[in-house]
């Protein structure tokens, strides 16, 4: 009690009139410390951030198995020659048939069916009208579409796809791994059969195993109308089934059933797919896994095939990079930099492991930036996407031999590795009783065999941030205070700067939902011209905002009675509210927004005050104004971005282009299309609006 007491006497202050006055807390004393010294934190965090993420590819750890149930390479494979024999056989056929039939209607899909039957699998085929996607604001973050259709539509419309169900004989019929081969049954390339004679000799061998714990699904997705569509097409029939009356006879001159077949829930879903000729003297193993909106397979999924794959099969595994990255000169020689950091580093202390060799940084840093733009797209880079719509671990399997599709001698050879590869990774999943949980969900690739793991890359995004609410708390303390602080900080006259930004918000909600009421005017238009009528649209309302709300524009006589520090205030609040948001939704996205939203909202002020005082000081910083929210403009960070990912401008054209990339962003539901439309965009413009402040 007496030490009590003691405290608060040592906590009371006396004031001048001889009152007590609390002393602050050492948190308060802090942020009161950090907001009075807000300009030089907001430099040092925002050069911290960016030099965190040039760090990562140095902070990158070698992948491992975290479930120790997986054991990969344990077992040794029991696929035989004769397994073999019949994928080739199955691929002979199919080639052999198509050459000697031009209209096969649903041909190659029953001959596929029969050895599957013959294999004592059960066979089911399911028609599918696939929908092309369409924006829809109502159903924007809604489940997965139908595809199953079974309207007044032409036959020559269905997609046909082929499912083969090889039941566990020491299973309960509660779980189930998909194994996916895309084929376009009436285009497919030579290259396009090779993957269903992997598939095809990997199940011949699953048919007759003991071993089997999960129900094991062969699915030959009818890929005519791309890879993704029919996969969730029968994922669609799969979960949510369809009790309309089918009338599949009529399109059907085979009389197939259309019984769909079920199993049950998937475990985890493969993806495989030949895919050309490999440009090196190895066959190539390419892994995707990125799915909507940043979504990532448990990342022992990717560990397991990487292990079979490299010290089981020896195939060359890779992820996709960014290949204009590798000839970087100003990226080589931060590299260079870092490696002659560690090599004194280590000639300090040899326990140091700090650095790695500047080519590996390069390869690392051009992957991650890679694998840091897929996630942030929100498209899926491959089929497995529709599996993770449904929460199931999956990745796509891109394979490319060494050889030429014609040559027999080495496909033999080929099939024989990679149904081995497809074996042990299914033998692995097989020994899970539980679902994919141990290993990370959210990550970022280096390399097929390092990774950034969420704890390490959001430090990067938190540097960034953390400025935002130290210069808006320093500005609003700024731009309130005149004579009588007390007075002012009490009042609301914030509320004007509030509203301008909450209108400037609700113009960009506005213009987020433009395009579906485009895409409903009727007859064909381009894409060039879809973007000039959105960008007509999109000004003349701005222009109509500004009108009717005269404090909304930057040239209206009553901003200059508006302290311009409020207003950034309240602008910068509303970034950092939303690059928070988008973080949960979208690590990646906010990420890259971050690095473009956060310098612009903290260098933009006023130029005219710059412009009239000459001084070489106030002229570059109105430069840096200038170029930071010139850059900030969505269209032209679209071309920029082109450019460093080394798709070159010659011969864009930009304004169809855009469009057709906030299409793509919108159809498949991506959250980065609503971060551009509801945050980014509504910020650059109130940064605009302070530019060309009346000061």
């Amino acid at each position: 009690m007496a030490t009590e007491n003691r405290d608060k006497e040592e906590e009371e202050v006396k004031t001048d009139d001889g009152s007590p006055k609390i002393k602050p807390r050492p948190i308060v004393q802090l942020g009161i410390f950090l907001i009075s010294h807000s300009p030089v934190f907001s430099v040092v965090f925002s050069a911290a951030g960016v030099m965190a993420l040039l760090l990562l590819p140095l902070l990158a750890k070698n992948t491992y198995i975290s479930e120790n149930a997986l054991m990969p390479g344990s077992a040794r494979s029991m696929l035989s020659h004769r397994d073999v024999s019949d994928g080739s056989k199955l691929v002979n056929d199919i080639k052999s048939f198509r050459l000697n039939h031009e209209g096969q209607g649903v041909e190659v899909q029953r001959l596929i069916g029969n050895y599957m039957l013959e294999m004592g699998a059960e066979v089911s085929y399911q028609k599918f009208q696939p929908k092309g996607n369409h924006f829809h604001p109502l159903h924007f973050f809604s489940g997965p579409a139908s595809y199953t259709n079974l309207g007044n539509v032409s036959c020559a419309a269905y997609g046909v796809n082929v499912a083969g169900i090889i039941r566990a004989p020491r299973g309960d019929g509660k779980e189930s791994i998909v194994l996916v081969t895309p084929y376009d049954f009436l285009n497919g390339g030579d290259y396009e059969a090779l993957s269903l004679g992997i598939a095809s000799s990997l199940f011949s061998l699953l048919a007759r195993v003991t071993w089997l714990s999960k129900d094991i699904i062969w699915l030959v997705a009818d890929s005519r109308y791309g890879d993704y569509r029919p996969v969730a097409a029968w994922l669609t029939e799969y979960h949510t089934p369809s009790f309309e009356v089918s009338d599949f006879s009529k399109c059907d001159e085979l009389n197939i059933s259309d019984s769909f077949r079920r199993a049950g829930t998937v475990a985890a879903a493969l993806v495989v797919k030949v895919d050309g000729r490999s440009e090196r003297f190895e066959d190539t193993l390419s892994i995707y896994a990125e799915a909507s909106n940043g979504q990532m397979p448990n990342l022992d999924l990717i560990n397991v095939v990487n292990y079979l794959a490299v010290h089981r099969q020896g195939f060359y595994v890779k992820v996709e990079k960014f290949v204009s990255l590798l000839s970087s000169s100003w990226l080589k020689t931060v590299g260079e930099i870092f490696e002659a950091v560690g090599k004194v580093a280590r000639s300090l202390n040899p326990d140091w492991k700090f650095g790695i060799p500047a080519a590996d940084y390069l390869e690392g840093s051009a992957t991650l930036a890679s694998s840091l733009y897929s996630q942030a797209l929100g498209i899926p880079t491959g089929p497995h996407g529709a599996f993770r719509d449904y929460q199931v671990d999956a990745i796509t399997l891109k394979v490319s031999p060494r050889f030429p599709p014609d040559n027999k001698g080495r496909q033999h050879e080929f099939f024989l590795r990679g149904a081995q590869l497809l074996e042990g990774t299914i033998r692995s999943v097989n020994n899970l009783l539980e679902k994919f949980h141990q290993s990370f969900f959210l990550y970022l690739l280096t390399s097929p065999g390092k990774f950034i793991s969420v704890g390490v890359y959001m430090i990067a995004f938190a540097l960034l941030v953390a400025p935002l609410p130290m210069v808006a708390a320093s500005l609003y303390i700024d731009g309130c205070t005149t004579q009588n602080p007390a007075e002012n900080l009490k009042s609301w006259k914030w509320l004007d700067a509030a509203k301008q930004v909450f209108a400037l918000h609700l113009l960009g909600f506005i213009v987020t939902l433009l395009p579906y009421f485009i895409c409903q005017v009727p007859g064909e238009q381009s894409p060039t011209n879809r973007s000039i009528i959105w960008a007509t649209t999109s000004s003349s309302l701005l222009l109509i905002t500004f009108v009717t709300i005269p404090g909304c524009s930057p040239f209206s006589s009553r901003l200059h009675g508006t302290n311009w520090a409020v207003l950034k205030s309240v602008t910068i609040s509303a970034a950092f509210i939303g690059l928070c948001l988008m973080s949960i939704i979208n690590f990646a996205t906010a990420e890259i927004g971050a690095l473009l939203l956060v310098p612009m909202c903290l260098m933009v002020r006023p130029i005219r005050p710059d412009l009239r005082s000459g001084r070489v000081k106030s002229l570059l910083r109105a430069l840096c104004s200038i170029a930071l929210v010139t850059i900030g403009f969505p269209v032209m960070f679209f071309a920029i971005s082109k450019g460093l990912i080394g798709e070159g401008l010659v011969g864009l054209s930009l304004g169809g282009e855009f469009w057709t990339w906030l299409e793509s962003l919108w159809a498949w539901k991506s959250a980065t299309y609503l971060y551009i439309g509801m945050v980014h965009l509504p910020c650059w413009l109130l940064c605009l609006c302070i530019l060309f402040h009346p000061s």
